[in-house]
């Protein structure tokens, strides 16, 4: 089935009941999207599982959105092993009273994701009978999937790794390291006048170079440039240095010397 089709066999399912099918995402990746009123919740989910053309038999999960001053969307996901077509039961339920039916009876394995959903958001599932921590400890309060939690600041901890004086201060640490060749930033370039060094603002932007440029002596003139030696004048100590030989001459050297004290071949045949 389409996901046009299987929306439309969920609205002859749950009529007289008004709910609205639409589809949600792209191509592979489109699915049947029916939202219901929360009194329809559990109908809902029992119409679609137990129908023999949707037979939506596996539960894939379960979760919720925060909509702000328009409550909380729980929306679960259902899928058909034999016919291979999904569906996203969504319904809305009040912020300030966050209540809908649970449907762990008929899909056992959706505890797990209503103690999720309850423990993250707030919203609670009738019938369910173990809403109790999941993931959080027990004397945590507030639900921090909602949009008005506000996230606790990263606590800067000593670095245990630390092996020089100032390293394993809160806030220090090492040094960040750079890729071989990459200068440090105030090394190169131009850099920005500070905030507040000419007065309101930022001040101009350009500055001055981080270092001064090195400077370099000038190059000669061509005509001042001193006149290379001829290939015959040779210096003085020219002849004192080995002589390469040419390509395919056998080097020579100086005759080999014996030692003092001892005698060749030829001086013990005389």
């Amino acid at each position: 089935m389409t996901p046009d089709q299987v929306g439309q066999r969920v609205l002859a399912l749950l009529a007289p009941v008004e709910v609205a099918a639409s589809v949600s995402g792209g191509q592979g990746y489109a699915r049947a999207t029916v939202d219901v009123p929360p009194s329809s919740w559990r109908d809902a989910v029992r119409a679609v599982r137990d129908d023999a053309e949707l037979d939506l038999d596996f539960f894939d999960w379960l979760s919720a959105v925060d909509e702000l001053v328009d409550g909380f969307d729980v929306v679960a996901h259902l899928w058909s092993t034999r016919a291979r077509h999904g569906l996203l039961l969504r319904t809305r339920v009040p912020r300030a009273a966050p209540t809908v039916a649970s449907v762990v009876d008929l899909f056992p394995g959706a505890g797990w994701h209503e103690r999720e959903t309850y423990e993250m958001f707030g919203i609670g599932f009738d019938g369910h009978g173990e809403l109790r921590p999941l993931l959080l400890p027990a004397e945590f309060e507030g639900h921090p999937l909602r949009k008005e939690f506000v996230l606790a600041s990263r606590v800067a901890k000593p670095w245990p790794g630390a092996k020089e004086p100032g390293e394993s201060e809160a806030g220090g640490g090492r040094r960040p390291i750079r890729p071989p060749g990459v200068p440090a930033p105030g090394e190169w370039g131009t850099t920005p006048t500070p905030a507040g060094a000419a007065g309101v603002g930022e001040g101009p932007r350009g500055g001055t170079p981080a270092r001064p440029a090195r400077e370099r002596p000038a190059r000669p003139a061509p005509g001042d440039r001193p006149a290379r030696p001829a290939s015959g004048d040779r210096p003085a100590d020219a002849a004192e240095r080995p002589v390469r030989p040419t390509p395919g001459e056998r080097p020579t050297g100086p005759a080999r010397q014996e030692p003092a004290g001892e005698a060749g071949p030829e001086a013990e045949e005389s």
